[in-house]
């Protein structure tokens, strides 16, 4: 009789158990900022009208305000909306909201370790790789130089195609990668390098795979996932390679290391660990995993701005024609232009920072999270905000409690910063749909900051590459408009720019252009 009872018993538990949690969850929606209703387990994974928030969020800051609670699953996250309200969390209150939540799939590959991440290493790693890139050029002559080098180099490989159709995007990536190889590893490689185009490859799929849904899925059910086959089984052991790579230059260093001349990144941090191997507060791993992170952000960005760039360009030919008239007019066709160049070249410098407003806008960046309790625009914030999963184990009939998910855990609440409702907030900009230059230029012509663009993010997180990629977005787009006019393969009026940037990172003919050699 003892033996019948038992199975009802457990039935009967486990409908407590979920009962209970659903009280518990209610109670913990009660404490964040209110947003659409989630369902149970599920959250707002699968509600159209919520996710990808960067279409639907007008919708959402209408309903519920600039400040609102989304679930992915049983995680809550509190979207910003709007300059004002991103500017007044990560630059008022950078302090409460500089923290980094684990970014599952960054971890899944670093352990921990690096510049990304929530640790006690982060603001030393931080800190360190600014002054060390700012020692290796980044603003300054020398790196000018480098980047030069490389850009005449993308102009030779762009020539050999004669006005032929060609896939921008590894093309631009090769030579971008080739800037920041040479900061971390000392050295450049050719466009035709196997192993090089092997890892770039590694590193394109890695950011496919991050903003796809089984990414999301991957980061909501990592405890899931992680047994189940898939793309994400061989995407790890693909970026293994990469890491397996970064340890044998890290290794080859070792062995050269001049302590009075370091050549590079890896040189100035193996220096580091040197001086500080007693402190134990990082290592070598950090090392490889910030050269990772670096590699990873540096290449993929810069050269998805710059392909996207050149397309745009392409689509609206009037504006290309206006930006080579400037370029003719200040530097001319036989001279590499100067960093001192941009103060005179207005329409260049509008043009970037539009491209960059226009792209960014449809990026939703990491994550930030809380790192304190914080009364934000009426909102009360609570570090401690998160259930715990259930986890419960069956064993000889009875139920053993590994630990119960009505407890809240001690991570802070993460919070997104949605950047499409800052370059496209229309507070900010006049019809910020359209793609114009104009929105950087006063009456006059001359050049105007908006405080509503923030491409590299803003407070205590902001990107360490931001001076490297500004410099490579200048002589790059102005020696490639120096020596080529380029031009659409598809006919403009068959898809709009939001669908050329959509299928950027897609295979096919939206990524191809014609490389006219201008009659210098």
């Amino acid at each position: 009789m003892q033996a019948e009872l038992i199975p009802g018993t457990i039935i009967l538990f486990i409908i407590f158990l979920l009962t209970f949690w659903a009280f518990r969850f209610h109670q913990a929606r009660g404490r964040l900022p209110p947003g659409p209703r989630p369902w149970l387990f599920l959250g707002n994974l699968l509600q159209k009208d919520v996710l990808p928030l960067y279409k639907h969020y007008p919708k959402l800051l209408k309903k519920y305000g600039p400040v609102f609670t989304v679930w992915l699953g049983t995680k809550p996250m509190v979207a910003l909306c709007g300059c004002e309200t991103v500017r007044d969390a990560l630059v008022t209150h950078n302090e409460e909201f500089s923290g980094r939540p684990p970014v599952v799939l960054f971890d899944e590959i670093t352990k921990g370790y690096g510049i990304i991440g929530e640790h006690k290493r982060w603001k030393i790693i931080r800190r360190f790789t600014l002054t060390t890139l700012r020692n290796f050029g980044m603003g300054k002559k020398s790196m000018a130089d480098r980047i030069l080098e490389e850009v005449h180099c993308l102009v030779g490989k762009i020539s050999t195609f004669e006005g032929q159709p060609f896939d921008i995007l590894p093309t631009i990536t090769a030579s971008v990668s080739n800037v920041l190889c040479y900061v971390l590893f000392g050295n450049r490689y050719s466009y035709e390098d196997k192993t090089i185009t092997e890892l770039l490859e590694i590193l394109e799929e890695f950011n496919i795979f991050f903003l796809s849904a089984p990414g999301v899925l991957y980061s909501t059910l990592p405890n899931i996932m992680k047994f189940l086959p898939g793309p994400h089984k061989k995407l790890f052991s693909d970026c293994n390679k990469v890491c397996d790579f970064i340890r044998n230059k890290m290794e080859a260093h070792k062995k050269t290391l001049d302590p009075e001349n370091p050549r590079d990144f890896i040189d100035c941090f193996l220096l580091k660990l040197e001086k500080e191997q007693d402190s134990s507060i990082i290592c070598s791993e950090d090392l490889v995993m910030s050269v990772f992170d670096l590699f990873l952000a540096g290449s993929q960005s810069t050269s998805n701005a710059i392909s996207f760039g050149l397309i745009t360009l392409a689509y609206f030919p009037h504006i290309q024609a206006k930006a080579q008239q400037e370029i003719d007019e200040v530097v001319g066709a036989n001279r590499a232009p100067t960093l001192e160049n941009r103060i005179e070249m207005t329409y260049i410098k509008a043009l970037l920072h539009e491209i960059l407003r226009y792209l960014q806008g449809e990026i939703e960046n990491l994550p930030h999270m809380t790192t304190q309790d914080v009364n934000f625009r009426g909102h009360f914030i609570l570090r401690v905000s998160f259930l715990k999963e259930l986890t419960a184990c069956f064993f000889m009939g009875k139920i053993h409690f590994c630990y119960l998910c009505f407890l809240v855990s001690l991570k802070g609440t993460y919070v997104l910063p949605l950047w499409f409702s800052v370059h496209f907030d229309p507070l900010c900009w006049e019809d910020p749909e359209k793609f114009d230059p104009g929105h950087f230029l006063n009456e006059k012509g001359e050049f105007q900051k908006n405080d509503a663009y923030l491409p590299f993010s803003a407070g205590k997180r902001t990107c360490p590459g931001e001076g490297l990629a500004d410099m490579e977005m200048f002589l790059f787009f102005v020696i490639l408009l120096q020596h080529f006019t380029f031009e659409l393969t598809i006919d403009p009026k068959e898809i709009n720019l939001e669908a050329l940037f959509t299928e950027l990172r897609k295979n096919g003919k939206h990524r191809y252009l014609r490389a006219i050699k201008r009659k210098i």
